[in-house]
């Protein structure tokens, strides 16, 4: 987590008049502007459609149902962030999502809780993981979380704390990891991305990213192995209920 996932900036388009063919310009000339200038408004229409399909549920009616304290994965305790670190979304409708983002806390289950509940912190992941592998989901993944300090990569992303500290490895339990790998594992399941490292990266590796979590001390080929082993549990039909936890 660090110092802040927080997603700044907005989006712009290009704007801008045209030039009529005057003295000088050919007639070959002027039929080429003005190709270009179809082809400019041609893509101008398909930015607007690709943003368009971005809003269009926020139309009276197409909004998707949300019930309240209903969670995403079996097991997890719903635990509310507030609205301020995160954005209201339709995803995977209007955002696709083939990223899980892997964060460690620097600090506390309970403080990742608190944070995440304080609307002037700026920042919010859909899971939290306690080292007994007991899971908290803060933010819907319909909904856009600003986890990772990167627009692109908090729209199309899943993003899951961990408690901890980079730098000691002991945070890093059995229990975490596993529970952890299950959650990564129904989320790869649901929007259909493979389990490996372009799919499922650390915050440290988020373009733009000043963060440095989950460290060196997380084990990668461990995570993977437990990922893809509950993938293929579920794919014979034997999928391991989670343990719940208070």
């Amino acid at each position: 987590m660090g110092k802040s996932g927080g997603e700044h900036g907005g989006q712009h388009g290009d704007g801008g008049g045209g030039e009529g063919a005057g003295p000088g310009v050919t007639r070959r000339r002027a039929l080429w502007i003005g190709g270009g200038s179809v082809v400019a408004a041609g893509a101008a229409a398909f930015a607007a459609r690709d943003e368009l399909a971005h809003w269009w549920w926020r139309l009276p009616g197409n909004d998707k149902p949300r019930t309240a304290g209903a969670v995403d994965f079996r097991g997890a305790q719903w635990v509310a962030a507030s609205p301020e670190n995160y954005r209201r979304a339709d995803r995977p409708a209007d955002y696709g999502i083939d990223r899980v983002v892997i964060h460690v806390v620097q600090g506390s289950y309970a403080t990742a809780l608190e944070v995440f509940q304080d609307p002037d912190h700026e920042a919010g992941a859909h899971y939290v993981v306690r080292k007994d592998g007991h899971i908290a989901q803060m933010i819907r993944e319909l909904d856009v979380a600003f986890h990772s300090g990167n627009r692109g990569y908090n729209e199309r992303s899943v993003g899951i704390e961990h408690e901890g500290f980079v730098d000691r490895p002991e945070s890093f339990t059995a229990a975490m990891y596993a529970s952890s790998a299950r959650l990564t594992a129904g989320i790869c399941r649901r929007y259909g991305f493979p389990a490996d490292r372009e799919h499922i990266v650390g915050h440290v590796e988020v373009p733009g990213t000043d963060h440095t979590d989950p460290g060196r001390h997380w084990d990668w080929d461990r995570y993977l192995r437990l990922v893809r082993a509950e993938l293929h549990r579920a794919a014979r039909g034997t999928e391991r209920a989670p343990v719940r936890k208070a």
